[in-house]
């Protein structure tokens, strides 16, 4: 148990800002072009990719999200409406 909570101390720094990917549903409650984010109605922000287009999306629309999580921000890499948008 020891030599398991010694490796867990010196392998964590490996770890610290590695993107884990991971996906969330629901309605966007916000849009905020200036910090370039969306607030779904979970009431977490994520972040849009550069130069998107905002027409695309509007408040209300129902979607998915596939997003990276680095440093505690969710970088959206993927966003799709979804059924019943």
């Amino acid at each position: 148990m020891r030599i398991l909570a010694i490796l867990t101390v010196l392998l964590a720094p490996l770890f610290a800002g590695t993107a884990l990917a991971d996906d969330a549903e629901g309605k966007i409650t916000k849009i905020n072009e200036d910090t370039e984010t969306i607030t779904l109605d979970n009431g977490k922000d994520y972040r849009l990719p550069g130069e998107f287009d905002y027409s695309a999306i509007e408040k209300g629309m129902k979607v998915i999200v596939t997003y990276d999580l680095v440093d505690n921000v969710r970088y959206i890499s993927n966003i799709d409406e979804a059924d019943g948008g």
